[in-house]
């Protein structure tokens, strides 16, 4: 049973053309701020509002509840919703304002090679990424994690993923974190959460997760495509996905924690989904030490992912390269220093489907990607573009530093498998050139292209608001999609 707030939502006030704000009323602690165009705004869904209203109410909040252009409804929080919370003004972690897919990010890949390179195989090269790549609800592969290796791989991310063969040393330095979440605690993940990834790692799972080929159709900042090692035509691969079961159930078994003790902080829920508890509290440190395992947990995955891409190449293309050029995670929550009216301060900043921005010279960049800024990797949906941007200074003061991850959905899946059928989709951009292999026909018609907002508006939005700079427009050739 949801607890809403009687307090009434009034629409979002434009501030800027990009920017739209929903003043600090009744409860609201700070004000909801909305970076969007007026036709995002218009078509964007009361909910998300109300929903930012929400999460401006949650004590400790600093500065601005914020969604991004590609918002809409989630689970307590709006998915694309970012929140930042001082711990020492009693600040909250909120298992909604991460998410259930824990660390969901993207990864991004270089293979040195051209369209012409893979033009003459891509049947096969799909067919290849397919076999090798587990995808599909409840997807499982050939590593099998008794306990010790389980909590191993908790505590290690990418990095234990690389000792056990999974890649290369080289990867790390093009992960968030180096590939290592610090701060994981094995211990506070349940039994039941480990014994849901046994079988799941290296696997892509279902939703909107998927592997592509793509091609680098366009390209914006030409200084800062060459600092990322990009050039237009230039044939990449993306990997989506996240902690699968285990990131779900952790989110699962905290949210309900979260309701039951919330009362004992003297906490008000304005909704029941927005369960959360002090940053200091004993549920709140052992929920940061489970997700900080999520998180390891998704990196690891994507580690796995990579190697097993690898191999798939080299069946069909060995001279590709399959170098990182960057992974960055959507569902977070993380501690960082953010300047508030000149004093910087330790904040713990969730986004839940949002992606870290930081501008140039940020020191948790790799230094061969510090002056261009951070890479920020937005995924389309299937069979449409996607595209690489670059964090900016502005963002700092706008958003936390964070930008946008996505296209966002437009329509419910069930209402998008009323609406297409899944062999029709397929045909139809298989006329446009791109090959989908997918073990799951009902999984494509719910994730057909129509069913989610135009990527190029959302990314756009987020441009022109000053939260990333457009840098590459990418085009889908191929699409392993759970």
């Amino acid at each position: 049973m949801r607890h809403k707030t009687t307090d009434r939502i009034p629409r979002p006030l434009q501030r800027a053309e990009f920017e739209w704000e929903i003043p600090a009323s009744g409860s609201m602690r700070v004000p909801a701020i909305i970076y969007a165009s007026a036709e995002l705004i218009h078509d964007m869904d009361d909910k998300v509002f109300e929903q930012a209203a929400n999460v401006a109410r949650l004590p400790g909040i600093v500065h601005a509840a914020y969604a991004m252009p590609d918002a809409h409804w989630g689970y307590g929080f709006p998915i694309g919703g970012v929140a930042a919370f001082d711990a020492d003004q009693g600040g909250v972690v909120s298992a909604g304002g991460v998410g259930f897919d824990i660390s969901c990010g993207v990864r991004t890949l270089h293979t040195g090679l051209g369209r012409n390179a893979i033009e003459g195989v891509k049947e096969r090269l799909a067919d290849s990424l397919y076999q090798m790549v587990p995808a599909g609800l409840g997807s499982t592969g050939d590593i099998r994690l008794q306990e010790r290796e389980m909590d191993a791989m908790l505590s290690g991310g990418a990095r234990w993923a690389v000792k056990q063969g999974f890649g290369h040393k080289d990867d790390l330095q093009y992960i968030e974190e180096a590939g290592c979440m610090s701060g994981a605690d094995p211990g506070a993940v349940s039994s039941q959460a480990k014994r849901r990834q046994r079988d799941e790692m290296g696997t892509l799972g279902s939703g909107n997760h998927y592997l592509e080929v793509q091609e680098i159709t366009e390209i914006f900042e030409p200084t800062v495509a060459d600092a990322f090692g990009i050039k237009q035509g230039d044939i990449l691969v993306s990997i989506h996905c996240g902690s699968r079961g285990l990131g779900h159930q952790i989110g699962t078994e905290f949210l309900k924690l979260m309701v039951v003790t919330a009362g004992q902080h003297g906490i008000h829920l304005p909704d029941r989904e927005l369960a959360c508890a002090p940053i200091h509290s004993k549920v709140g440190r052992a929920y940061l030490d489970a997700m900080r395992a999520g998180i390891n947990c998704a990196l690891a995955n994507r580690q796995i992912i990579t190697h097993l891409a690898r191999r798939a190449f080299e069946r069909i293309l060995p001279q590709a390269e399959l170098s990182l050029l960057y992974d960055v995670s959507h569902n977070t929550c993380k501690l960082e220093q953010h300047v508030i009216e000149g004093q910087s301060r330790e904040l713990y900043v969730h986004r839940k489907g949002a992606t870290r921005s930081f501008g140039p010279g940020h020191m948790e960049l790799p230094e061969s990607l510090r002056k261009a800024g951070h890479p920020v990797l937005i995924g389309g949906s299937m069979g449409t573009a996607s595209y690489i941007l670059c964090g900016t200074r502005e963002a700092e003061e706008r958003s936390f530093s964070s930008a946008c991850h996505g296209a966002g959905r437009a329509m419910s899946r069930r209402a998008a498998s009323r609406k297409w059928r899944g062999r029709q989709v397929i045909d139809d951009l298989a006329d446009l050139g791109v090959v989908i292999r997918s073990p799951s026909m009902r999984g494509v018609a719910e994730e057909a292209p129509g069913a989610y907002k135009d990527v190029s508006a959302v990314v756009e939005a987020s441009h022109r608001a000053g939260l990333a700079r457009k840098v590459a427009k990418l085009r889908p050739v191929i699409c392993i999609k759970g």
